[in-house]
């Protein structure tokens, strides 16, 4: 403080000092590109991943684990989870261009594309990622109101019998949902919602350790094993071609289950200055999280298929291939509302924040844009309330016209895994190291990419089958 300055300073120098002093305040709360310190770490990052690989896409591994059987079902998704850590390494050294230390930041996945790859390029990812993130949503408040739906019928269940059928309406349960990410849609930006992921977390591991756990009860109760090396038979009422359409659809569903790289920069982005660099604190938080989620997929999709068989329903909580106890699968269900209410945040930030760059860019200084109140977490301006509002709403509404989970999320995983995931990582990681066009490593990597592809096409085929086929059986707004 300038009084504690010794006496022989005139004002003038005092001044000098007091104001050196503070702009070297202020710059220690500044990291290297003028914006407010990253205070995250490997823990909070693995927790933004975690709330976002560990989505309601667990549920319906035991469903994709009966089409695919034994065999390629544990193959298929071993392979996925590797595919999706390895990818995500290479994408995690292009969070800064040139340097991994000091060089520039690109803040959001498609502001990487740009810096290293550029062109035509760009504008495809962006498509694409905010595209994807948008079905996320739609996907996302679809599974929150059948998970609220299912604490209702799993009440009913249990106070009029099995055989009751129990029927509602998901739509008041999609709209409550609605309302309540309109209010979490007002905090600001990604960096203000780690608690918010931390629950989320916690509530991931809570379902999916209860299903987990009823499974394991189920196959004690069925006295062994169900299900078979090769999944569903066509000689058990599925058509060859049936056949073929659910084992392609389960790919994606696998796919769906490990698809978060497209907001892995924004999450780097979290982590603070180096050292170490972020890209290795963001693989160590990759490698903690991708394990972590692995271990669980492969207990929940094994014990779902070891406990129900072929007849594995699609959502292992709420296709009610459990009935009791009822309170447990509340208590489930209601985790499972909670993390999707933390998920849909982490996905739609990098979206909301796009929107409310190009704007601001758009219209330098307005107000409108511009002026903020500040209630705890929350930023409120005309603009951010009246946009995030309008997005939530249209999801909610889209959620209502097309309320069938399974189809939607096997489509959603399939069209977005290969560029998302592989293509555009593969290609930036080559541009910013320099790889050697026909090298081995070039070699490698180009042929690891047109093997996701064809995976990918193959999966969004089986899928869109599948959409179509639910879409017949459907009333459009009926919420059944």
């Amino acid at each position: 403080m300038a009084a504690a300055k010794p006496s022989h300073l005139s004002g003038g120098e005092a001044m000098e000092v007091s104001v050196e002093a503070g702009n070297r305040g202020d710059e220690a709360r500044l990291d290297d590109d003028g914006r407010p310190r990253r205070t995250g770490t490997m823990w909070t990052a693995s927790a933004h991943i975690i709330t976002a690989v560990i989505g309601a896409g667990v549920l319906s591994l035991a469903w994709a684990m009966a089409q695919l059987g034994w065999g390629p079902g544990l193959v298929a998704m071993v392979v996925f989870a590797a595919i999706s850590y390895y990818t995500s390494t290479l994408l995690a050294e292009c969070y800064r261009s040139g340097d991994p230390v000091a060089g520039k930041r690109n803040y959001t996945y498609t502001e990487a594309v740009r810096a290293i790859l550029g062109g035509a390029q760009v504008k495809l990812c962006g498509v694409i990622q905010y595209a994807n993130l948008v079905g996320i949503a739609i996907g996302y408040t679809i599974a929150s109101s059948i998970s609220m739906l299912a604490i209702k019928r799993a009440d009913c269940f249990h106070d009029k019998g099995h055989k009751n059928p129990c029927r509602s309406s998901s739509n008041p349960y999609m709209i409550l949902f609605g309302a309540v990410e309109i209010v979490f849609s007002q905090i600001p930006d990604f960096d203000q919602i780690w608690w918010l992921s931390i629950v989320a977390a916690a509530m991931s591991f809570t379902y999916a350790t209860i299903g987990l756990s009823l499974g394991i009860a189920q196959t004690v109760a069925n006295g062994g094993f169900r299900g078979s090396l090769t999944g569903v038979s066509v000689l058990a009422g599925v058509s060859p071609l049936q056949k073929v359409w659910r084992s392609l659809q389960a790919f994606g569903d696998i796919s769906f289950a490990y698809s978060y790289a497209y907001i892995l920069i924004e999450i780097q982005d979290t982590i603070r200055a180096p050292p170490p660099s972020e890209a290795t604190v963001m693989k160590r938080a990759t490698m903690v999280s991708v394990a972590t989620t692995t271990f669980f997929y492969m207990m929940c999709a094994c014990t779902g298929y070891a406990a129900f068989g072929d007849d594995a329903p699609d959502n292992l909580l709420t296709g009610f291939g459990f009935y009791e106890p009822f309170w447990l699968l509340d208590v489930a269900n209601a985790a499972i509302v909670v993390h999707l209410v933390g998920a849909y945040q982490v996905f739609v930030q990098p979206l909301f924040a796009f929107v409310e760059a190009r704007a601001a860019a758009r219209w330098p200084g307005s107000r409108f844009l511009s002026r903020e109140v500040r209630l705890g977490p929350f930023a409120l301006s005309v603009f951010r309330l009246t946009w995030r509002t309008a997005f939530v709403c249209l999801t909610t509404v889209v959620a209502m016209l097309l309320p069938f989970f399974g189809d939607v999320v096997g489509l959603l995983g399939a069209i977005s895994f290969w560029p998302l995931t592989v293509y555009f990582p593969v290609e930036m990681y080559i541009r910013q190291r320099g790889v050697r066009r026909w090298s081995t490593r070039w070699v490698c990597l180009q042929t690891l990419s047109a093997a996701c592809f064809l995976v990918s096409v193959a999966g969004a085929i089986g899928s869109t089958a599948g959409v179509v086929g639910a879409v017949k059986l459907h009333r459009p707004f009926s919420g059944y």
